[in-house]
């Protein structure tokens, strides 16, 4: 059993949170298979160590398993969609912990661009002439209490209203529960009356106090401003490394995983706060 020593290494807290929501090993299953030559648990960690740090696969530490082995697990994970189950089970089991309903019917939905390194090709890119930025948008759309419930990743250059009708389409799908998304004035215009008219969902644009100068707290949008912070925590996405969106959006649920099972695994540490409780109480209309 590997010694853990990494701030990223689950606890034991965490690994009992998590280790239910993993598919079962082949070997178990009554298709059959090769049994595992390494624990599930130093697969994860590995996982998370290169999130966390920002590392390159192949330059895992030597006391975890092989980085093709962790690679591959990754690659599988993502395909079969469960990282995101698995940040979904989390995320439901945060809410009901703090006493809101596993499934909240608000959201807020915003996008950050961030620089791309050479590894991204130029497909998968763009120029955000706003930002000034070369490389990719991350959209994601959190509840209220700044949980992901989706995100997507898309050349710079796409505009949030035209990525906002795919990732709310995607959003209706997943989590038919939703009623109204808060959105800053860039998802203004048509794409209000197209959700509504289309996806029976509620846009409602919060837009900066006339006059106003410098930074100003708005009203249910430092909600996912606080949630791009709390994933910046991983240094693996401070810029964005990823050959493929789907990896780039694989990236983003693993940090989700990592800070949902350690609110869950230390609720004193990560108590929900009074804006947060007070914005559950929300209603659609």
């Amino acid at each position: 059993m590997r010694q853990r020593r990494y701030p990223s290494d689950t606890s034991d807290a965490e690994w009992q949170a998590i280790e239910p929501l993993l598919p079962p090993p082949a070997w178990t299953t009554p298709r059959g298979g090769r049994p595992e030559a390494h624990p599930r648990r130093e697969i994860v960690d590995a996982i998370r160590y290169v999130c966390s740090e920002g590392c390159r696969w192949r330059a895992l530490p030597a006391d975890f398993p092989p980085s093709a082995t962790v690679y591959g697990f990754f690659r599988r994970w993502t395909r079969s969609g469960t990282l995101e189950r698995v940040r979904d089970c989390l995320r439901r089991q945060v809410r009901c912990r703090t006493g809101a309903s596993p499934h909240g019917v608000a959201s807020v939905i915003d996008s950050q661009s961030v620089k791309a390194a050479e590894t991204v090709a130029r497909a998968s890119r763009g120029f955000d002439a706003a930002k000034h930025i070369n490389g990719r948008k991350r959209h994601a759309i959190v509840d209220l209490q700044g949980l992901p419930l989706l995100v997507s990743v898309t050349p710079a250059d796409i505009h949030d209203a035209n990525a906002g009708r795919m990732i709310l389409t995607r959003l209706r799908q997943a989590h038919p529960e939703v009623a109204i998304v808060w959105a800053d004035s860039a998802y203004a215009g048509t794409l209000v009356t197209w959700a509504k008219a289309t996806l029976n969902l509620t846009v409602r644009t919060v837009s900066r106090p006339k006059n106003a100068s410098g930074f100003v707290l708005l009203p249910r949008r430092w909600i996912v401003e606080r949630s791009w912070a709390w994933s910046m925590h991983a240094r693996r996405l401070v810029r964005d490394y990823e050959r493929s969106p789907s990896s780039a959006e694989a990236m983003l649920t693993v940090a989700a995983i990592t800070l949902m099972s350690r609110r869950l695994a230390r609720p004193d540490r990560y108590p929900t706060s009074a804006p947060a409780r007070a914005g559950e109480a929300l209603q659609a209309a």
